[in-house]
């Protein structure tokens, strides 16, 4: 649980700075960057990122971003030198640092619900890949309700990015959708309900359930 690691670190933000690194060992982030991922005000990142660097976790970085400047024909992208930070990985414990933070997850299926719920009426709600370590799942999250909120659900996936440290893969369909998906053996639900994946809520059962069992017969 995230309390334990916060426990531990003495910072919630130091753990979401901690997971964002561990989990993308060869990204370079600017400080800018490292706030925005992580939702950690700047000035706190600041903090971290010191101290981070001082014990030798973190080392600073020149890398290059492609920017783009003008519109339509006019467009052109121009490269730029920027400062950032990356894991150095001449750390001595960092394999150890790294598989006690990962290990232990930063949030449960209540924390999870209650981050989407606020997107719309869920009706089924199932997880896999990153949490449930499953790297090889096609996505990490997927959600069936009515009346979804699109810009909300977008929020909530982001925030759930910043406690585990990377981008996750999501899909959302409306009752109906997912139905006629279930219908059609549409290839997404079913990697999704064949392979390894945990259920956090379900309003929909036995219906769903029943016709994919008849599916797979």
């Amino acid at each position: 649980m995230n309390e334990v690691l916060t426990a531990l670190f003495g910072s919630s933000a130091r753990v979401k700075i901690l997971r964002l690194f561990l989990s993308n060992l060869d990204t370079c982030y600017t400080q800018a960057e490292v706030a925005e991922h992580a939702k950690v005000h700047i000035q706190t990142v600041a903090k971290e990122l010191r101290l981070l660097t001082k014990i030798g976790l973190l080392k600073k970085e020149q890398d290059t971003r492609v920017v783009l400047s003008g519109r339509g024909k006019n467009k052109k992208e121009t490269k730029k030198k920027v400062s950032g930070f990356l894991i150095d990985r001449n750390f001595s414990d960092l394999l150890v640092l790294r598989n006690f933070i990962l290990n232990i997850q930063p949030t449960d299926d209540k924390g999870i619900l209650k981050k989407v719920s606020g997107a719309g009426k869920m009706k089924l709600v199932i997880v896999a890949g990153v949490f449930i370590r499953e790297p090889d799942s096609r996505i990490d999250i997927l959600v069936v309700g009515d009346s979804i909120h699109d810009a909300r659900l977008k929020a909530a996936i982001r925030d759930l990015e910043s406690h585990m440290g990377r981008e996750l893969r999501y899909a959302a369909f409306t009752t109906t959708d997912f139905t006629y998906r279930l219908g059609v053996y549409d290839r997404l639900v079913r990697d999704v309900l064949d392979y390894p994946h945990q259920i956090i809520v379900d309003k929909l059962a036995p219906t769903w359930k029943d016709v994919h069992m008849r599916k797979i017969a």
